[in-house]
């Protein structure tokens, strides 16, 4: 339910930041610092493998050029120590506020990436890539201060009525059918040409994986406040979903990544993977319940603001990486634009398994 506003004393206005301030329980408080200090795990892991992967190509063979050198680079072994801390801390999120406030929060790695790249790795951001970085921040401030309550558990079996209610069983269904349909008929045909193929199964899956990790975190978070859930066969069901899905969505993704240039597949990914899962956790757990339509309507401008810088950070950046290479104008979508100093740029993250392609 949401929060109501209160009388407050103060200056006229006062009681504005009062309500947003209430707004926010603590769970959700606990869901956005974990989510913020994720990205900001992930957002400097990349720096981090980059300078490692850097260092290693100038005594082995580059990665790009097949060489496993970098695994015995301790920079890179630190930048995968964070990239871990950072799902795990993504993970725990997804246990205290909804999937809404969290999953859009992944566009902040790439302001830190952006930022660090900038400052330790001399790439310039270009005038256009800092307003894509402004924009996501007034879009994640924007979804932070309308964002929904998290909703009341004591209990995964209460998670699974809600998974096995008509609509959202109607929804996994669904996805679930067109997920096959995708696999069998349009990926053997159409997978190394349209880019919409491979993205779509990693999207349509990932929406499942947010909603099975987030049952499972809310069990796994009952667990450790006394209330074991781990008797319930339903934990373990969550589980094994996770497992299916991720395995899955890791599949399809390194197909995208291995057969489009990675600055095309990451911000549609993002768009499709985000929205998928905004639709599918309103489904299973009412994110919108006792919302309004203001509220609503200010929710999903600042998720289209965010999709704005995004698209403005991926854009320039890539046109500031292919300088001196493509001709203006040009636009190919072929990964092997992607290379630079013996290696594959690696791509930020923009969700919660966005960057699990780059564990090797």
């Amino acid at each position: 339910m949401a929060a109501q506003p209160t009388q407050a004393v103060g200056p006229p206005g006062h009681h504005h930041f009062y309500y947003y301030y209430r707004a926010l329980s603590s769970d959700n408080v606990k869901g956005l610092l974990l989510a913020l200090s994720s990205s900001a795990f992930i957002g400097a892991s990349f720096i981090i493998k980059k300078k490692g992967l850097k260092k290693a190509g100038e005594s082995g063979l580059a990665a790009g050029n097949g060489g496993y050198s970098y695994l015995y680079e301790p920079l890179w072994w630190a930048g995968m120590i964070a990239m871990i801390l950072g799902e795990a801390a993504n993970f725990a999120a997804y246990a205290f506020a909804p999937a809404i406030l969290v999953t859009p929060l992944g566009a902040v790695s790439i302001i830190i990436s952006a930022t660090l790249a900038h400052m330790i790795l001399q790439e310039r951001l270009h005038i256009f890539g800092m307003l894509g970085c402004v924009l996501c921040i007034v879009g994640s401030t924007t979804i932070v201060l309308h964002a929904p309550q998290e909703r009341a558990i004591g209990s995964v079996t209460e998670v699974w009525e809600l998974a096995t209610e008509p609509g959202f069983l109607c929804y996994a269904l669904i996805v679930t059918a067109l997920t096959l349909v995708l696999i069998f008929y349009f990926v053997p045909r159409y997978g190394q040409t349209h880019i919409l193929v491979y993205v779509g199964v990693c999207s349509l899956v990932g929406s499942l994986t947010v909603m099975s990790v987030r049952a499972l975190g809310i069990a796994l978070k009952l667990t450790f406040s006394g209330v074991n859930q781990l008797v319930y066969l339903q934990t373990w069901v969550f589980a094994v979903i996770v497992a299916t899905c991720v395995v899955t969505q890791i599949n399809y993704l390194n197909k995208a990544l291995d057969t489009f240039n990675t600055a095309v597949v990451s911000p549609i990914y993002y768009v499709m993977f985000t929205s998928l899962t905004i639709v599918a956790s309103v489904i299973m757990f009412k994110d919108w319940a006792g919302q309004n339509a203001t509220q609503i309507v200010t929710e999903m401008c600042g998720f289209i603001t965010i999709l704005s810088g995004t698209f403005l950070l991926h854009k320039t950046k890539d046109m500031v990486d292919t300088a001196g290479f493509l001709p203006i104008g040009s636009n190919g979508i072929t990964k092997h634009a992607d290379k630079e100093d013996g290696f594959a740029l690696e791509e930020m993250p923009l969700s919660f398994h966005d960057s699990c392609h780059n564990q090797v």
